[in-house]
């Protein structure tokens, strides 16, 4: 598989993978219940999540919609609010393609919200047109590690700017980079140091990770070199290294 096989969509974070896979991470349906409780009151992002998403399949045609983890968000129990407005998005979105859903670490129970028709993968990743999926939150299985290219969410990476008179900005960011081969081998030893994809959420409230000033959540900050990892903004603009970035 050539790298220009898979392609941020310009200016959303979502993946286009040969053109006809889209992948999306991290849709958090129901964090605007847990801002409210900390006295933010923040409109629900389903509907406009809904309408941004549908806008890319009739832009793009995917035959196949990977959902990479965290769907929903409040855990262990989900409000009624975001039951109803899960199986809403849902049903919005099923008929543009094959769903396949990889749940996340606040995905408890996400199979009582799947109609038959979506697909329901292990939470340790799965394998499809020979690249790795993984929600980011558990150790991959083996036959994930051992793919080319692997995508993971979990992590929101932003990247903090800092400019002449130290005022400070975040913007969402994607990642790409490999692992360091002597924890990988540690780990995984049949692997071939995959190049990895880390992706930015598609729901804007969940705020992130500064991957320029902190470590990245999950088994994946043991082993991945973030710091010689690539970085490119929403808008494709390329920003060089981590680890050259103050």
């Amino acid at each position: 598989m050539k790298p220009s096989d898979i392609q941020p969509v310009l200016n959303e974070p979502a993946l286009l993978i040969k053109n006809k896979i889209l992948v999306i991470a991290d849709l958090h349906i129901g964090i605007e219940s847990e801002l409210r409780e900390l006295g933010l009151q923040a409109p629900s992002q389903t509907s406009s999540m809904a309408k941004r998403l549908i806008a890319l399949f009739r832009k793009y045609r995917p035959k196949t919609i990977i959902l990479l983890g965290d769907i929903k968000h409040n855990i262990p129990l989900s409000t009624i609010q975001e039951r109803t407005d899960v199986k809403r998005f849902l049903t919005q979105i099923q008929s543009f393609g094959t769903i396949h859903v990889l749940p996340g670490n606040h995905d408890g129970n996400i199979g009582r919200f799947l109609s038959p028709n979506i697909r329901l993968h292990s939470s340790i990743g799965f394998v499809f047109e020979g690249i790795g999926f993984v929600h980011g939150h558990r150790w991959p299985s083996e036959e994930v590690m051992q793919c080319e290219y692997i995508v993971i969410g979990h992590t929101h990476p932003i990247i903090m700017l800092t400019d002449r008179l130290g005022y400070k900005t975040f913007e969402p960011c994607w990642l790409r980079g490999r692992c360091i081969s002597s924890k990988l081998i540690e780990k995984y030893p049949n692997s071939h140091n995959p190049s990895i994809i880390v992706m930015p959420a598609f729901n804007p409230l969940c705020g992130g990770i500064a991957v320029n000033k902190e470590p990245l959540i999950g088994p994946f900050s043991k082993i991945m070199d973030v710091k010689n990892a690539d970085v490119y903004l929403p808008d494709g603009s390329s920003l060089g290294k981590v680890k050259d970035i103050e």
